[in-house]
């Protein structure tokens, strides 16, 4: 076998885990606290400050950025326009589901900044009838 031909497999091998390896992306899935939030939950004053925290910032989820828009003026609107939740299957509301990371990638991306609760409070709030409070 020439030098060449075992140079050239040689690249058609690490080329590509070489190329697996850029793409890789760390995930942190963040559990439910498996406690059940049962006190009333506030769309504008539990849901709205996470919300702004972490993913209405600009070049995502903002306004003109990427839907739903979850800016103050634009949050419940657009989850409600969106159909992003579920009344009768909560759990399987769209935004619940990417905030557990159960739906396409987790959202926030760098979930260590959301709160290890908000799965929680989402879910108490859908169930709580989703209410623009």
């Amino acid at each position: 076998m020439s030098l060449k031909k075992i140079v050239i497999e040689m690249l058609v091998i690490a080329i590509p885990v070489i190329g697996l390896q850029s793409c890789y992306e760390v995930a942190t899935v963040l559990p439910d606290t498996n406690v059940e939030i049962t006190t009333d939950v506030s769309f504008k004053t539990d849901i709205v400050p996470v919300l702004n925290q972490n993913c209405s910032m600009s070049g995502c989820h903002s306004t003109g950025g990427i839907k739903p828009d979850l800016s103050d003026a634009n949050a419940f609107s657009s989850l409600e326009k969106g159909g992003y939740w579920d009344s009768n299957t909560p759990e399987n509301s769209s935004i619940y589901l990417w905030l557990t990371g159960k739906k396409s990638s987790i959202m926030p991306p760098n979930g260590n900044n959301n709160p290890s609760n908000i799965n929680q409070y989402m879910l108490a709030w859908i169930k709580q009838g989703a209410k623009n409070n």
